[in-house]
């Protein structure tokens, strides 16, 4: 009965955003045998697509097969998230004087912008170039003041883009209207480079550019200290399997990373499947990222599979975590006048070994 009263909601959604103008769609780029899906319910990535060592074709992300499934996912699959991604302590900062309350959507807590973070509205295609030397999308989304509970009206952008040979371009903009609000985008795609439906990520060897963490507290919270990596479970500053040490933590991965470059496009991390022999590098200007391990997964995702925890990796380059909070991390807010940029670059390739790449 449950599953009927959902779907029927979702109908119910779907059919008011198309009567109120809104279309959502899914829209492809492709780059010979490399090819992107996205739709604009959340500006979200949907699909992979790229060869592996024996040049047969998987898919690299986990998600669903139907639109409808989008709109009641709680895992933000291949969403851009905000209007500030991750974590914000008691749901509530204070800014230039003035105490925002936000709503709570992870206990006490606000993740992701809120239960109708941007993840979960619909945005506008502004441009979209399927093929061709250039193939791109760029979708926009006009954040209303007191959305959520924060404050001013926002204009946000991402733009998708496919280069040779095998990158996928992501950057991400946002201006601020009239008030100065915190904003901090992050793309949310579950990478499994032996394919979405192949099992765990344990094996994955994992390289991460960062020689500290931020901690937290036992509601993911940062504690607002900056502690090293050596000598614990988080070291990923030489390449190692994923499960090597994770049994020493409670469930999983789940931490921000301070990465460790001060250039605009800093080396963030390397990932290595070996039964695929595909290679993802991620690049970013953020200053940090959230290397999370889907510890909670449990659910049907595409083609009927059954997402186990420990199905994916999420790589979320990011400002830090409840940064609104912590007069010690770097600042997440935007002001008028002054634009708000974030730039990933993913690039793929295929290896037999880890030391030869």
């Amino acid at each position: 009965m449950s599953f009927k009263i959902n779907l029927l909601i979702c109908f119910f959604i779907l059919h008011l955003w198309a009567a109120a103008g809104h279309k959502i769609g899914i829209y492809e780029i492709k780059k010979g045998d490399f090819s992107v899906k996205v739709t604009n319910y959340g500006a979200r990535i949907i699909s992979v697509l790229l060869p592996d060592k024996n040049g047969k074709i998987g898919d690299v992300v986990l998600g669903y097969d139907t639109i409808g499934e989008y709109v009641n996912d709680t895992s933000s699959f291949g969403a851009i998230v905000g209007r500030v991604a991750n974590r914000i302590g008691g749901a509530r900062f204070t800014l230039n004087g003035t105490l925002y309350k936000l709503i709570a959507n992870d206990g006490e807590n606000t993740i992701h912008g809120g239960p109708k973070g941007f993840g979960h509205v619909v945005w506008k295609v502004s441009k979209y170039k399927k093929d061709g030397p250039h193939p791109r999308i760029t979708l926009t989304y006009h954040s209303t003041d007191g959305e959520q509970g924060f404050p001013g009206d926002l204009l946000v952008s991402v733009t998708y883009a496919l280069k040779n040979p095998y990158k996928l371009s992501v950057v991400m903009k946002a201006k601020a209207l009239n008030k100065a609000t915190p904003v901090n985008l992050a793309q949310h795609s579950y990478w499994n480079l032996g394919g979405h439906n192949s099992g765990n990520i344990l094996s994955n060897v994992v390289q991460i550019f960062a020689s500290h963490i931020t901690p937290v507290d036992q509601s993911l919270i940062p504690t607002g200290e900056i502690s090293p990596v050596k000598n614990t479970p988080y070291n990923f500053l030489k390449p190692r399997e994923v499960g090597s040490q994770i049994k020493e933590l409670q469930s999983g991965y789940d931490i921000n990373y301070v990465v460790d470059s001060t250039e605009k496009m800093k080396p963030v991390a390397i990932v290595y499947d070996e039964k695929s022999g595909r290679v993802m590098d991620v690049q970013a200007s953020a200053p940090g990222v959230q290397f999370y391990t889907a510890n909670s997964l449990n659910q049907k995702g595409k083609g009927g599979y059954v997402y186990q925890p420990h199905a994916a990796l999420c790589f979320e380059t990011q400002g830090f975590p409840d940064a609104v909070n912590h007069p010690n991390f770097p600042p997440t807010i935007v002001t008028p006048g002054k634009a708000y940029v974030h730039k990933m670059l993913y690039t793929f390739s295929i290896t037999k070994y880890w030391n030869s790449y």
